[in-house]
């Protein structure tokens, strides 16, 4: 009987009207929305492989909305690298020989849709040191000749009067010269006049003439990607080896590409910076500076930029003493560096007695560069050049190969100006001892160790010094 009346007493109370109706669910039909259910935190993760330099690869499972530069930073994690804020991934377009390097800001699974299955496309993990090199030095990137600026702007442009007006939304600097362009549908290239405005690339239809009745769309940037030729003049028959195209992202396959060719590196490198600057703009700077956020004295276009790694590593010092000191004078570290380069190998060779042989000594004196990261062996001159563009041609990549015109000499290859230069490093023979020279002599170095090391910290006969070196990265 309580029961019943408790039951009785609940149901005499009045019922509550329900002040959110659009959240009740019918059993006939879900008034739920996928609007307005909560997202789920969780994302979803596919896997990429990123190959290396001497086609190792490693498989990632990584989010889908990942950013090539997260790739990286996941990489060097993993690898143990230094990030010396120069490594990139770079797309490599088999079938067609193109190749670009990606974007920090870029969705690694966007760039992966738009790959065709049958090509083997390919994403490689390599540094490059060219990447946001126009920032530190726009004037190298830029020559006279081939840039014009408003009329209203003066005619010498500061440093970083350039790069404000790339980044401007109300002025752009216009970009001109000659390019050979691939007909469509055809074999044939025809020299063109071009111009870069900020509405797109034009073609002058009567010589060099800039005005509008003459000028003919070319391209824009918005839909399509920016490729390098790899292959020179194998696969498209171009005129140079300075090849660069550009790419719709729904491709469908080499008939779509607008194909472009330079007379030389320094005007290919001129076109291909101001088009990055020109489609992304901003975003390209803020992928520069987000390295330096938060380092004291970093202002817009005013950044000091870090020293490399490497030539914050290599500095000659002296631990004779109870002090440590940097040692200055060139011809004294040269000394030094002899006398150390002569004690390491007595401490070798003593370790090497109970072995016995001081053959086997000399042997090890001549091939101890073989271990070193900079040094190729046997690889021809192209394959040096193509290592070295991949890398960027900033002043100061090198790598130092065998020669294969005289098998008993080396040859240190090195980028200075947009070009490639190659020394050659003969061995002489001197009261019974081998030594390595760039000069006819006048500096000698026991091994070239040694003579890397020395070039990394003086100029010396060479036009600028050593600073990067190409190494083929493993994963």
């Amino acid at each position: 009987n309580r029961r019943k009346k408790k039951d009785d007493n609940i149901l005499e109370i009045p019922s509550i009207p329900n002040p959110f109706p659009e959240l009740c669910c019918s059993p006939f039909a879900s008034v739920l929305s996928a609007s307005l259910l909560p997202k789920a935190t969780s994302r979803k993760k596919q896997v990429i492989k990123v190959y290396s330099e001497d086609d190792t690869s490693r498989a990632l499972e990584v989010p889908s909305d990942i950013t090539a530069r997260d790739v990286c930073q996941l990489l060097i994690l993993k690898n143990h690298y230094i990030d010396d804020h120069s490594w990139t991934l770079f797309e490599q377009l088999t079938h067609t020989g193109l190749g670009r390097a990606v974007e920090d800001h870029e969705l690694v699974m966007e760039i992966q849709s738009n790959w065709v299955m049958e090509e083997e496309n390919k994403l490689y993990f390599r540094k490059n040191y060219a990447k946001y090199e126009f920032f530190k030095n726009p004037l190298s990137f830029f020559p006279d000749h081939m840039i014009s600026f408003p009329s209203e702007t003066n005619a010498a442009v500061n440093h970083s009067g350039i790069l404000q007006m790339f980044l401007s939304s109300s002025t752009y600097p216009e970009i001109h010269g000659y390019l050979h362009a691939k007909e469509q549908g055809k074999k044939s290239w025809k020299k063109l006049y071009f111009l870069l405005r900020r509405s797109g690339l034009y073609f002058s239809t009567k010589g060099t003439s800039k005005e509008p009745r003459h000028l003919q769309f070319f391209c824009e940037f918005s839909n399509s990607d920016m490729y390098m030729s790899l292959t020179g003049k194998k696969i498209s028959g171009a005129p140079t080896n300075y090849g660069f195209c550009f790419k719709p992202n729904k491709s469908g396959g080499t008939r779509d590409l607008k194909q472009l060719c330079a007379d030389d590196e320094q005007s290919r490198t001129c076109w291909m910076t101001a088009i990055r600057l020109l489609k992304y703009g901003m975003q390209l700077y803020q992928n520069y500076m987000q390295p330096y956020q938060g380092r004291s004295g970093c202002s817009p276009l005013n950044v000091t930029p870090m020293r490399s790694i490497s030539e914050n590593s290599l500095v000659a010092m002296d631990f004779s003493g109870h002090r440590s000191r940097i040692i200055e004078n060139p011809t004294e570290a040269l000394s030094v560096a002899v006398e150390e380069g002569l004690a390491w190998r007595r401490r070798g060779c003593l370790r090497l007695n109970s072995h016995g042989s001081p053959i086997a000594m000399s042997n090890m004196g001549m091939s101890i560069h073989r271990s070193q990261s900079w040094f190729h062996h046997k690889i021809s001159r192209e394959e040096a050049q193509r290592l070295i563009l991949q890398h960027g041609l900033v002043d100061g990549v090198f790598l130092v190969r065998d020669s294969q015109s005289n098998p008993k000499t080396f040859v240190l290859s090195l980028s200075h100006g947009l070009k490639i230069k190659h020394f050659q490093i003969v061995p002489l023979e001197d009261d019974g001892k081998l030594f390595y020279t760039l000069d006819d002599g006048h500096t000698r170095f026991t091994d070239l160790i040694q003579l890397v090391e020395f070039y990394q910290l003086n100029k010396g006969v060479l036009p600028c010094k050593l600073k990067h070196y190409c190494a083929r990265i493993a994963l």
